[in-house]
């Protein structure tokens, strides 16, 4: 998965943060503990993804380059799902199609 500079700074900067990382780490399994559709999920993550990324980028060095740098909103849609995909409940198995 291609991440954008913005996703890419976020991801970063949790591997360097652990207590960040737990903190969303423990907001995905609580948003796909109940089995809601995974785009639905993305979504709505990716716009707390948004405000956290606003949030920090006061305090971060690192991210406030980024925002002064171009001050529209940035999707963090691919980062949402990434984290969805390492973070969040194994995808259930598709049932085979055997007849018989």
């Amino acid at each position: 998965m291609s991440l954008n500079r913005y996703e890419q700074a976020v991801f970063d900067y949790w591997e360097k943060h652990a207590d960040e990382r737990r903190h969303w780490q423990a907001k995905v399994t609580e948003l796909t503990r109940g089995g809601n559709a995974w785009g639905d999920i993305a979504r709505a993550l990716e716009r707390e993804l948004w405000d956290y990324f606003l949030e920090r980028s006061q305090q971060v060095a690192g991210l406030r380059a980024l925002r002064a740098d171009d001050s529209r909103r940035t999707s963090l849609l691919n980062l949402a799902e990434h984290v969805i995909r390492l973070w969040g409940p194994p995808p259930k198995p598709k049932k085979s199609d055997r007849s018989g």
